[in-house]
């Protein structure tokens, strides 16, 4: 299914299941696939799921412009909007739970119910004399220009870390490729301005301002977004956060530990 938005781009959506509707939002260079292990458990449950591809990602269509956070946000809301969803739980991965966030800065809350934010790329992962936490700049731009250099091999240098499977997490060789095959499916052009957005947008000043329940959970061997960087941080800034910290969970986490996390999802959306 497809909709468009404001300036005319085409994205995709999947839609299965009825009941209360939970919005999934892919991490950068993943799409609607990457909730494999969530959509079909929680629609066994009872709950509407619904899966945005992001502009240049899976089905949707690949403009040039439109891959900063205003825009992302924006496309979501016109996708809720569309849909008359009320009573919402969204559910964010990486980029994704920073799409979130700024949705709910620009568009508020009043169709929001709930948001769990899931390794999230938060608060602000560039440091910076006042964000002395976040990641020095030259390892962000040495990352970032590798990725310009040769997109395969930055994926594959980082393929086991992303499911830390050297804490000894399941996760196949098989499984692994497959992931990164749709990694590499992503318009270049998204990624690399995906990138640059996500990594250098500041959510300090917003995240405070959250007021619907909100479950933040990290890996604590996440490698692409480092936990004290994001996820402890993003915790203490928002009022009542939930916190749930894997210890042996990468970045993959929707995966390496979908149990865990489904269970953990369940219990926050029906408030137990």
């Amino acid at each position: 299914m497809f909709f468009e938005t404001s300036d005319g781009t085409r994205l995709a959506y999947e839609d299965y299941g009825q009941g209360r509707p939970i919005v999934f939002v892919a991490s950068a260079m993943l799409c609607a696939d990457m909730w494999e292990y969530q959509i079909p458990y929680f629609v066994e449950q009872g709950y509407r799921c619904i899966a945005l591809d992001r502009r240049g990602h899976g089905r949707s269509d690949r403009p040039s412009t439109g891959y900063d956070m205003d825009t992302a946000a924006d496309d979501l809301a016109v996708l809720i909007e569309l849909l008359d969803l009320r009573d919402v739980i969204l559910v964010g991965h990486s980029m994704g739970g920073a799409e979130i966030a700024r949705y709910l800065t620009r568009h508020g809350d009043e169709r929001i119910a709930r948001i769990a934010l899931i390794s999230a790329m938060l608060p602000f992962m560039r440091q910076t004399d006042d964000n002395p936490e976040g990641i020095p700049g030259a390892l962000l731009d040495a990352s970032i220009a590798a990725l310009d250099a040769d997109r395969p091999k930055w994926l594959a240098r980082q393929a086991q870390a992303f499911f830390a499977t050297h804490l000894g997490n399941d996760v196949s060789p098989a499984q692994v490729d497959f992931i990164m095959r749709q990694c590499l499916e992503v318009s270049p052009w998204a990624v690399r301005q995906a990138q640059r957005n996500v990594v250098n947008f500041d959510h300090r000043a917003t995240l405070p301002e959250i007021k619907v329940p909100t479950l933040v959970v990290h890996g604590a061997a996440d490698f692409s977004a480092p936990i004290d960087v994001t996820g402890r941080r993003t915790a203490k800034m928002i009022p009542g956060a939930a916190y749930h910290e894997y210890p042996t969970a990468g970045h993959g986490l929707f995966v390496s530990h979908r149990d865990q996390l489904n269970s953990d999802l369940l219990a926050f959306i029906e408030g137990r």
